[in-house]
C-alpha cells in the first residue's frame, strides 16, 4: 500500500496542508501547473491585532498569462523583510516565537531564491522538520505529463506506485473517480472539519491562517492541534 497526494505548492501553508503531507507516503507538488492570480501559490494570512493581514510575495505576470508555477519569478528581492517585519512585529510576545525565530529568519533574510516554487518548498520543508514530518516530497515536473487533468493525476499516481490517491475536498466537483478506479486506485479526500481552537492572539479565533500562527502560539504542543497526529496516536 502507498498513499500519495499531490498539490500545488503554497507559501506559509495553513495546518491542513502539513495534515495532508502527514497523510501520505509521497506528497507530490504539482508545480509544472499554471499560476493563478490571487491564490494560497504566493500569499497566506497571519494574525493581527487589526485583524487578518495577508502577506503576499510579490511575483511577475504581466504579460505572462500561462505561466507555469515553477516559472514564475519573484519580483521584488526585498520582500522578505517586510514579510519578517510584519511577523516580528504580531508575534514577538507569542509564546514560542523565540523557539523558531532562528529556523525562519534567515528563510526571509538570507534567501536567495528568485522562483516563487522554491521558496514555497524552502518553508514546506522546514516546517515539516519542525513537525517532524518525514513524508517523501517529490515534483511533478520529474515527469512528463498527459494534457487532461485527471489523466495527469492517474498517470503520476501510477509513476509513483500509489495505490490510494488523496486529494483535498474540493476535487469532488471535477475528478473523474472511474480513471483511477480502472487503475486501481483508492481515492480518498481530507476532512478539513472539526480542528480543535488553540491559544491564539489578537482576538476572535481564525483556522484560515498559516501555520506559523499554530507554531508561534503552540509551540511543540503544535501537533495536539492537527488531525493526522492525534489520530496516529490513537
Amino acid at each position: 500500500m502507498k498513499k500519495v497526494a499531490i498539490s500545488q505548492s503554497n507559501y506559509i501553508p495553513w495546518k491542513g496542508y502539513f495534515d495532508a503531507i502527514n497523510e501520505v507516503d509521497e506528497f507530490m507538488l504539482f508545480d509544472d501547473m499554471q499560476y493563478t492570480k490571487r491564490d494560497w501559490r504566493n500569499r497566506n494570512k497571519i494574525k493581527t491585532k487589526e485583524g487578518a493581514k495577508w502577506l503576499t510575495v510579490p511575483v511577475e505576470v504581466k504579460g505572462k498569462y500561462f505561466q507555469k508555477i515553477n516559472e514564475t519569478l519573484i519580483s521584488d528581492p526585498k520582500w522578505g523583510q517586510d514579510h519578517w517585519n510584519s511577523i516580528l512585529h504580531n508575534y514577538n510576545k507569542a509564546p514560542f516565537f523565540k523557539d523558531y525565530k532562528d529556523i525562519f529568519e534567515p528563510l526571509y533574510l538570507a534567501s536567495q531564491e528568485d522562483h516563487l516554487s522554491l521558496v514555497n518548498y524552502n518553508f514546506i520543508k522546514a516546517i515539516c522538520e519542525i513537525l517532524g514530518i518525514t513524508t517523501k516530497i517529490s515534483w511533478s515536473s520529474a515527469f512528463e505529463l498527459k494534457e487532461d487533468r485527471n489523466e495527469r493525476l492517474v498517470d503520476l499516481c501510477m509513476k509513483t506506485g500509489a495505490t490510494d490517491y488523496y486529494s483535498g475536498p474540493a476535487a469532488k466537483a471535477y475528478m473523474d473517480v472511474s480513471l483511477f478506479e480502472k487503475e486501481n486506485i483508492q481515492v480518498h479526500y481530507y476532512d478539513y472539519s472539526g480542528y480543535p481552537v488553540y491559544n491564539q492572539l489578537h482576538g476572535e479565533f481564525d483556522h484560515a491562517v498559516s501555520i506559523l500562527d499554530l507554531l508561534f502560539c503552540e509551540g511543540p504542543e503544535s501537533k495536539k492541534y492537527m488531525k493526522t497526529f492525534v489520530e496516529n496516536e490513537k
